[in-house]
């Protein structure tokens, strides 16, 4: 990702003026206008910028960027994006999917992508339901949700999908709330910055489907009791006076209040995002908003080398010992042509 800097963008800039066509209320407007203004602060020029989706309300979203965009198939958002970021590693490249097109049908993709740290940014919108299709469960909805597919509530467990990342060998894991601006557009910022295959989780509403379904964690009351924003560098605290934080507990890790138990503020554990062991980023990400706080802000921030990269090493590679640019010189250079009479 190379910002330009001789121009300086706008959040205008990354909008082509269509009219956004979601429910009034949905989450997605949120994510969309962060986005714009995350695009104007990273300054990459709209030209050099794509934004791949699958299917999904949340993958309507290209149509209203004014980059170029590509609106895809079920599942396959990964494998599209791969393909234009391995093709034209100079542009940056973002992939739109949700819970859904991203965690079921796509699923093998979305692994695949991040153990070979493709360099695209993944924004999963995780609204843990099937909104274009009318609402049933999804790969993220909770055991036991009454949803239209399972009217007596679902028997299965859901896919945590910071599981699924660290699982997969990812390297960069990020997770905002819609109603979160400030930090979505921080974590938005950090994933393109970020050199290999990011994923940014955005927990989202569904006015229709799935109303209220983060609302225990989102109140305006009770988020600081039940969110921990997570910087590197910095202790892990949390509570309206920052009166709580986390502390390791044997093999795990433990909320508690500075001040009583005998805890003080050394006890508390730093943050360290760009530790190459997840061992203990796995446990942060892991955490839900009941026992432990759940965890929001840049989670795992780890360079490695990029499949991308790594391609494009091996084609110069191999045309320079070869002597031939082209699959014709190739062809030639090799005599194994045949004539069919």
């Amino acid at each position: 990702m190379e910002a330009n800097k001789e121009n300086t963008y706008t959040a205008a800039d990354y909008k082509n003026g269509q009219s956004v066509r979601w429910c009034p209320g949905c989450g997605d407007h949120a994510i969309l206008n962060t986005l714009h203004k995350a695009m104007a602060t990273l300054g990459v020029p709209p030209e050099n910028t794509v934004v791949v989706s699958g299917i999904g309300c949340s993958s309507r979203l290209p149509y209203y960027m004014n980059t170029y965009g590509m609106h895809t198939i079920h599942g396959r958002a990964a494998a599209i994006a791969t393909g234009v970021k391995t093709s034209r590693p100079e542009l940056t490249v973002w992939q739109v999917s949700g819970d859904g097109d991203g965690l079921a049908i796509g699923g093998n993709h979305f692994i695949h992508a991040l153990r070979r740290n493709i360099d695209i940014n993944i924004l999963l919108f995780n609204n843990k339901i099937y909104g274009l299709t009318k609402g049933q469960y999804s790969p993220t909805s909770d055991r036991g949700a009454v949803t239209k597919s399972s009217p007596y509530g679902t028997t299965e467990d859901p896919f945590i999908p910071a599981e699924l990342c660290f699982g997969a060998r990812g390297n960069f894991f990020a997770r905002s709330f819609d109603v979160s601006l400030d930090t979505t557009r921080e974590v938005m910022v950090a994933a393109a910055k970020h050199k290999g295959c990011s994923v940014v989780e955005i927990l989202q509403n569904c006015m229709i489907f799935n109303n209220g379904v983060y609302a225990w964690l989102s109140d305006k009351e009770e988020r600081e009791n039940r969110i921990i924003h997570l910087r590197h560098g910095e202790k892990m605290l949390f509570g309206k006076e920052n009166e709580k934080g986390l502390v390791q507990d044997g093999f795990g890790l433990k909320a508690v209040v500075i001040g009583e138990d005998g805890y003080t503020m050394d006890d508390v554990l730093v943050h360290d995002a760009h530790s190459k062991s997840y061992f203990l980023q796995e446990q942060l990400a892991m955490m839900d908003g009941h026992e432990l706080p759940l965890a929001i802000g840049v989670i795992r921030d780890v360079e490695a080398a990029t499949y991308d990269e790594e391609v494009n090493r091996q084609v110069a590679d191999v045309k320079a010992k070869k002597g031939f640019d082209t699959l014709r010189e190739m062809i030639l250079k090799t005599h194994e042509t045949w004539e069919v009479k």
